[in-house]
């Protein structure tokens, strides 16, 4: 896909990187990015991800924005409180870039309606905030062969790794016992949310180039409280293995 004099302009910057170039520009043009949440990691994931001019965004969110959200969701405003967070998010992208190709879902995903939603898409981005429905996202990504990009984060920490499917090691494979039907509101901070949902989006710029080293048979951790540890125990990279016995390596 080809882009026009103006959006040279615009991605220059982007275009000026040796590992993007124009032809890497019209590739994130034509990308199609479906970002499941748009709270606080999605709000900076649909941000990052919009500027980069990715053009082609699903958001799914059956959410509504209230005051308690303001402290890391930034995309949303005090005039949208009450409102849906999907027709908040698709707002924001409109007023921003109006390049982009938006489509909102405003429901819950489930194992009953995700097949049209997913289809669309090359990659999903894990952007929900409770175990079950990251665990649903696993599931549906190793079934429907899309990579997924999860992240998750509570107060200060964080961590992020990418799965591809029957590839890589996924949440199954490392959190085989979770709870996930448990869902419990924890605090986090505005920095820790972005710094992830910021990890998540290189991710999703690296599988749409195909160039770097990515996340996979890896997690990402990051405590934002101790990055100036001496030992750097602030971030660890840890290399995972796939479970022989998980769906994932079936």
């Amino acid at each position: 896909m080809q882009l026009n004099d103006v959006q040279m302009q615009r991605y220059c910057r982007n275009v000026a990187v040796d590992e993007i170039g124009k032809e890497g520009q019209e590739q994130l043009f034509g990308a199609k990015i479906l970002v499941c949440g748009a709270g606080g990691l999605g709000s900076t994931v649909i941000a990052n991800l919009a500027s980069l001019g990715v053009g082609n965004l699903g958001i799914v969110d059956d959410d509504v924005v209230e005051l308690s959200n303001l402290n890391r969701q930034y995309i949303h405003t005090l005039e949208n409180i009450g409102r849906l967070k999907t027709d908040s998010a698709r707002n924001w992208v409109e007023n921003y870039n109006k390049d982009i190709t938006i489509k909102t879902f405003k429901i819950r995903m489930d194992k009953e309606n995700w097949h049209d939603i997913i289809s669309a898409y090359d990659i999903i981005v894990d952007c929900f905030d409770s175990f079950g429905s990251k665990f649903l996202l696993n599931d549906i990504s190793i079934i429907s062969g899309k990579p997924l990009v999860h992240g998750g984060v509570t107060g200060f920490q964080g961590q992020v790794m990418t799965i591809l499917p029957k590839k890589s090691t996924c949440l199954r494979c490392i959190f085989p016992d979770a709870d996930e039907h448990t869902y419990i509101s924890k605090g986090v901070v505005s920095p820790a949310v972005s710094m992830i949902a910021s990890f998540q989006s290189m991710e999703v710029l690296k599988l749409i180039l195909g160039k770097g080293e990515l996340l996979t048979n890896k997690i990402l951790f990051i405590d934002g409280l101790n990055l100036g540890a001496d030992s750097f125990s602030g971030i660890k990279v840890l290399n995972m293995k796939q479970n022989l016995s998980c769906k994932c390596a079936i």
